[in-house]
C-alpha cells in the first residue's frame, strides 16, 4: 500500500508593508514576481504540486484576493479549493478552517501548512523533508520544519531541539523561542538552534484535537463558520458572524507552545520568509560585484545593492549595500541595514494620508486591470486591460463622461439598450448618467484608453446595477 498522499493547505491573505512600494495592502507581496519570474504563491502552488506526495491545494484567503488566488493556480494548471476568510484572525483559524476541510475530504487527511509567502528552494530536499514529516504525522506529531541558520538573525523566532524520536531526522521540540536580539540570536546558532519556519505537518484531527484542548472557543467558531459556508463563484465563503467569534492568535500561541506533540524536521532546503528588502537581496541572484537586480537596471561602478524596478529604466551610479525600488508612482532609496524599517516609513505615509501606502497605481479587478496614466483638473486618463471573457459591471456615473479609445481586441459596449462591437481603431463617447457596461468577448486581451472628463472623477461614483463577480 502506497503512503497517504498530504493535502496542501496555503496561506495567502496576508499583507506585507515591509517590502513597500511593491507590496501594498491591495496587492500583497505572495501574488507579485519578487524572486525569479512566478509569484511566490504561484512558486509555493508548484512545490506542491507532485501527484504522487500531494492533493489538489487547499488555500485560504481573503475576499479581496480570491480572484488573484484562482486565477494564478489557473496559469499553472492547478485546480485549488479557494476559502474565503471573512476577516483577518490570524494563523490559527486559517490553520483550524483549512484542517476541518481537509478532514471532511477526508478523516485520515494529513495537512501541509505553508506560507503563500515565502520563497523554498531545492524542491528535492523540501520534499524528502515532508516525508519525513508525514512519517511524524501518522505517528500523532504535530511537525514544524526548522531550517538551520546561515547567520544569527533577529528577524526569525527560533527552536531548542529536545530528543530523537523513533523516526530519523526527527525530534521533539523542547522549547520555541521568540525573535531574538542580536547577541542572543548569536547564542542560539552557537547552540544548534534552528529558525523557526512557520510552516507545519500534521494529521488533521489531531491537530484539531490539540486545539480543542487549548482554544475550545476557537474551534467552536471554525467548526460553526465551516457548517454554516456558502460556495459562491466557486469560493467557500465561510460563515462570517461564526468566524467572528475564533480569537485572533498565531498557531504557534495557540497550539505549538503548548501541546507535548511538536516535533521538529531539520530542514535543508533553502528558505526565506522574505520579509524584507534585505531579505529578497540574501535569496536573489547576484551578478559579480553582488548587485541583485529586477526590471529594466542599469548598474555602474555599484556593488552589493538590491535594485527592483517595474517598467521604467533604473540606472545606479557608484553606490554601495542600499536599496533602490522604483514603480510607476514611489520611489524607495535606503540603507540595506535599515531594510526593517520600511515598516515604520509605510507607517508614516498612512499617518499622512498618502494612497500609496495602500494602493498601487495600476489597480486590480476580476475582469483584469486598469493603471491612471494621467490627470488634472476635471480629467483623467486610464489605460483599461480586460482579460478574454472579461466583463465590467452594468454601471453609471453621475458625475462624469468617459470616451473610449480601441488600441488592441475587439471590445463589446453596452450604453442604454445597445450592444454594440468597437474594433481596434474605433473610439466611444459615454455620456454622464448613462448606463453602459464594457466586455472582452474575444480571445486575446482587450486594451483601451479611457479619457474621464466631469467635475468628479472619483471611484466611489459607481454605481453598479448589475456585476457578474458579486462585488457590493
Amino acid at each position: 500500500m502506497s503512503p497517504q498522499r498530504i493535502i496542501p493547505l496555503l496561506l495567502a491573505g496576508g499583507t506585507g508593508t515591509r517590502l513597500w512600494p511593491v507590496s501594498r495592502d491591495a496587492m500583497p507581496k505572495q501574488f507579485l514576481p519578487l524572486v525569479g519570474k512566478q509569484s511566490t504563491y504561484q512558486q509555493a502552488l508548484a512545490r506542491v504540486a507532485s501527484p504522487d506526495l500531494f492533493e489538489p491545494p487547499i488555500v485560504m484567503t481573503s475576499d479581496a484576493f480570491r480572484f488573484f488566488a484562482r486565477h494564478q493556480a489557473e496559469e499553472l494548471g492547478i485546480k485549488a479549493t479557494v476559502v474565503l476568510e471573512p476577516m483577518r484572525r490570524d494563523s490559527a483559524p486559517a490553520i483550524a478552517a483549512g484542517a476541518a476541510l481537509a478532514r471532511d475530504r477526508n478523516p485520515d487527511a494529513i495537512v501541509l501548512a505553508i506560507a503563500a509567502d515565502h520563497v523554498i528552494l531545492d524542491t528535492d530536499l523540501f520534499e524528502e523533508a515532508c516525508r519525513t514529516a508525514r512519517d511524524g504525522a501518522v505517528a500523532g506529531h504535530i511537525v514544524t520544519f526548522g531550517i538551520r541558520p546561515s547567520a544569527p538573525k533577529t528577524s526569525y523566532g527560533y527552536i531548542k531541539r529536545g530528543d530523537g524520536l523513533a523516526i530519523d531526522g526527527l525530534h521533539r521540540v523542547a522549547s520555541f523561542v521568540e525573535k531574538p536580539d542580536a547577541a542572543t540570536a548569536a547564542g542560539y546558532v552557537a547552540q544548534n538552534y534552528l529558525w523557526n519556519s512557520g510552516n507545519f505537518l500534521f494529521r488533521a484531527d489531531r491537530l484539531l484535537a490539540e486545539l480543542a484542548r487549548f482554544e475550545p472557543q476557537m474551534v467552536e467558531a471554525i467548526e460553526a463558520a465551516i457548517a454554516a459556508a456558502k460556495t459562491d463563484l466557486g469560493f467557500v465563503r465561510l460563515d462570517t458572524e461564526a468566524f467572528a467569534r475564533a480569537p485572533q492568535k498565531s498557531i504557534d500561541y495557540a497550539v505549538m507552545e503548548k501541546t507535548e506533540r511538536a516535533a521538529v524536521v531539520e530542514s535543508r532546503f533553502r528558505w526565506s520568509d522574505i520579509g524584507s528588502w534585505d531579505a529578497v537581496f540574501e535569496i536573489a541572484p547576484r551578478d559579480e560585484r553582488g548587485n541583485a537586480t529586477s526590471g529594466p537596471v542599469v548598474t555602474f561602478d555599484t556593488k552589493d545593492c538590491i535594485v527592483h524596478a517595474e517598467d521604467r529604466l533604473t540606472a545606479v551610479l557608484g553606490l554601495n549595500d542600499l536599496i533602490v525600488v522604483t514603480t510607476p508612482d514611489a520611489v524607495l532609496v535606503l540603507p540595506r541595514a535599515r531594510a526593517e524599517d520600511v515598516k515604520k516609513l509605510v507607517a508614516e505615509l498612512n499617518a499622512q494620508g498618502r494612497a500609496e501606502a495602500k494602493e498601487h497605481r495600476r489597480v486590480y479587478r476580476p475582469w483584469g486591470h486598469y493603471d491612471s496614466v494621467d490627470g488634472g483638473d476635471r480629467f483623467q486618463v486610464k489605460r483599461i486591460v480586460v482579460t478574454p471573457g472579461g466583463k465590467l459591471s452594468l454601471q453609471k456615473h453621475h458625475h462624469r463622461a468617459e470616451h473610449w479609445v480601441v488600441v488592441r481586441g475587439t471590445a463589446e459596449v453596452t450604453i442604454g439598450d445597445k450592444v454594440q462591437m468597437v474594433h481596434e481603431n474605433e473610439s466611444i463617447f459615454i455620456p454622464i448618467g448613462t448606463v453602459h457596461r464594457l466586455a472582452n468577448p474575444g480571445r486575446i486581451m482587450l486594451e483601451l484608453i479611457e479619457v474621464q472628463t466631469g467635475s468628479y472623477l472619483g471611484e466611489d461614483d459607481i454605481i453598479r446595477l448589475d456585476d457578474v463577480y458579486r462585488r457590493n
